[in-house]
């Protein structure tokens, strides 16, 4: 993938997806299809544990849409685009894999949205400003940032947010829930490395967490009775898996269990 607009790296069971469009990262229709083939990459790839979706550079992480290819395209155009961004995104919400948005830079608009559909996000200490200011074009985010943000942050904040099109620091992203946490700005991707590797074997059971998150999405999206009757299916699965046997086994043993992610 050298000549790409997504640069993909795999490095201690962690996959690193690197949005690069300088200046601003800002995304296109070939971005975001090279954004879907690197998910699917990492997906498949039975060495990768936690995929890390970051931006190249020190300023953004990616500031959304090219505004001038949406200024040139049609409206039926521009509404197929923000049916196969959508279609990348929720792609990358649904594999079944830890996925960590590293915020290096500003993160705005379709950015934003890029970091929603991202399972933790991760900021740089001072390192930029978050937001989704679509109103101030007159259009809404449209790349599934009016669902996400309201079930992050519930839904009269989350429309204060896109109403007003306000960008707050990250420091306050944090506080309200929006960024899981503020990394040091001095070694910030080596931060960020040593954050994903929580969830890699053989410290953790990246497998358990896979499903976890299965969990999560999906029972979000159905009612309590059939969320409770999933979890027990994707739990049956975990007392099957080695993993499920190291870990009982490592705690009657009193020792540091050692998980394969299997």
């Amino acid at each position: 993938m050298s000549d790409t607009l997504v640069r993909y790296s795999v490095e201690g069971g962690i996959a690193f997806l690197e949005l690069d469009c300088p200046p601003a990262n800002t995304y296109s229709y070939e971005m975001m299809r090279d954004l879907d083939d690197a998910v699917l990459r990492a997906r498949f790839d039975s060495e990768v544990h936690v995929l890390v979706v970051r931006g190249r550079g020190e300023r953004f992480f990616c500031a959304g849409a090219d505004i001038a290819m949406l200024r040139r395209a049609d409206p039926t155009w521009k509404y197929y685009f923000c049916l196969h961004a959508n279609e990348t995104l929720v792609r990358l919400e649904n594999t079944p894999k830890l996925v960590i948005a590293a915020l290096n830079g500003h993160t705005v608009g379709g950015g934003l949205e890029v970091a929603l559909a991202a399972d933790l996000r991760v900021a740089k200490e001072h390192g930029g400003k978050i937001g989704l200011p679509e109103v101030q074009l007159g259009v809404l985010p449209g790349t599934g940032g009016t669902q996400r943000l309201a079930r992050v942050l519930g839904k009269a904040r989350a429309i204060e947010m896109m109403a007003t099109g306000r960008k707050i620091e990250f420091e306050e992203a944090h506080e309200l829930g929006l960024v899981n946490e503020i990394l040091p700005a001095a070694g910030f991707d080596d931060a960020v490395v040593e954050y994903a590797r929580r969830f890699v074997p053989p410290a953790a059971a990246s497998r358990a967490i896979g499903l976890i998150k299965r969990a999560v999405q999906t029972g979000g999206e159905i009612g309590l009775t059939e969320g409770l009757a999933l979890e027990r299916e994707l739990q049956q699965r975990l007392f099957e898996s080695e993993d499920a046997r190291e870990g009982l086994d490592a705690y009657a043993e009193k020792r540091a269990p050692a998980f394969k992610g299997r």
